[in-house]
């Protein structure tokens, strides 16, 4: 029999303790409560700057971080902001916003998380966030109910917002206008001369929330016209707008609203392959007003969305945290202006 030799107990190294706010205070020479003033970033005591510094630099050298759930209890509420990650495609200017987003509630010192929701729907979704006992949550108003909101509030949540085309009761609401976007890229292309207009309907799922009423929009500026609106469906493939571009001609369509400016790229290229002519043949005009529509040839006609900064949404979310009983606000988030260039 093989015998396999045990390894001495004192080769194994000793778990090493997790460093605590009474080792940060003791190696800064300071108490307890003034490393929690430091390190919680409090501004209700004043503390020496080479005071702070020298907290910071023990909490650095032990590899101290305070203690989210323990940080809960002193305060009541936790600094945790939930953002159901996104079900669908998110673009440039959704990832510019939330980064902006993220650090204007970093400076605030609130910690963002995005939380992943495969599979979780409606309330489901909403028990699941409030298991994190966020104190804040920011989520799109077709994900959540009066339920979820009911749910989340139990749970300790100060702050729900919600963003989409209508409000959901007992929420601060951001109400986004997507019909307009659509309604500024009709009239536009009504106004250069179409009037055989093809509308891009992206067929990932998660975007009819977006698409839907861009059509709409698109449908209500020529509705007491003699322009016609054709729903064109487009996946975000290189296949699929070579299918769509192919019998682009069978159509007979003199313009396209291609939903933004990352499906109107795709199509051009597309269109262009086959010949069609930009916009001689077809006029185009996107959404977004990406720098890389700038550098196409020809340079691409465009919808300016107006957001608020990442900072105005940060700073609502904080005034609501700390007022959690004030009455539910309303804002219009999305303004939409025409952009004209070469490819209209």
């Amino acid at each position: 029999m093989v015998q396999i030799p045990k390894t001495p107990a004192s080769s194994s190294p000793a778990p090493r303790s997790v460093p605590t706010s009474a080792d940060v205070a003791r190696l800064a020479g300071v108490s307890r409560a003034t490393v929690s003033y430091v390190l919680n970033n409090t501004s209700t005591v004043r503390i020496s700057e080479p005071t702070r510094r020298r907290v910071r630099e023990a909490a650095e050298e032990l590899g101290y971080v305070p203690h989210a759930a323990a940080r809960t209890l002193r305060a009541g509420h936790s600094r945790l902001v939930l953002m159901p990650a996104p079900a669908f495609p998110v673009g440039p200017l959704y990832t510019r916003f939330i980064g902006e987003l993220q650090g204007a509630l970093g400076r605030l010192d609130y910690t963002v998380v995005q939380f992943g929701t495969v599979g979780l729907h409606g309330d489901d979704a909403a028990r699941a966030w409030a298991e994190l006992r966020p104190v804040a949550v920011l989520v799109a108003g077709h994900e959540l109910g009066t339920r979820g909101v009911a749910v989340l509030r139990r749970s300790g949540a100060r702050a729900i917002v919600t963003f989409g085309t209508e409000a959901v009761d007992g929420t601060h609401a951001l109400l986004l206008d997507h019909t307009a976007v659509g309604r500024s890229a009709g009239r536009h292309l009504y106004d250069v001369g179409r009037r055989r207009i093809g509308v891009v309907v992206p067929e990932e799922s998660g975007l009819e929330s977006f698409s839907q009423p861009r059509l709409h929009g698109v449908r209500d500026a020529l509705a007491d016209t003699d322009a016609t609106v054709t729903a064109l469906p487009l996946a975000y493939e290189e296949e699929s707008a070579a299918r769509l571009a192919a019998r682009w001609r069978g159509l007979g369509l003199d313009a396209v609203f291609a939903y933004n400016d990352e499906y109107a790229m795709l199509l051009m290229r597309a269109l262009q392959d086959e010949g069609v002519s930009i916009p001689e043949d077809t006029a185009m005009i996107g959404a977004d007003d990406l720098m890389l529509g700038r550098l196409l040839r020809p340079r691409l006609s465009t919808v300016h969305l107006e957001v608020p900064s990442g900072r105005d949404l940060a700073e609502l979310v904080d005034r609501v945290v700390r007022a959690p009983g004030r009455a539910p606000e309303q804002h219009e988030i999305l303004g939409a202006a025409v952009i004209h260039r070469d490819s209209t």
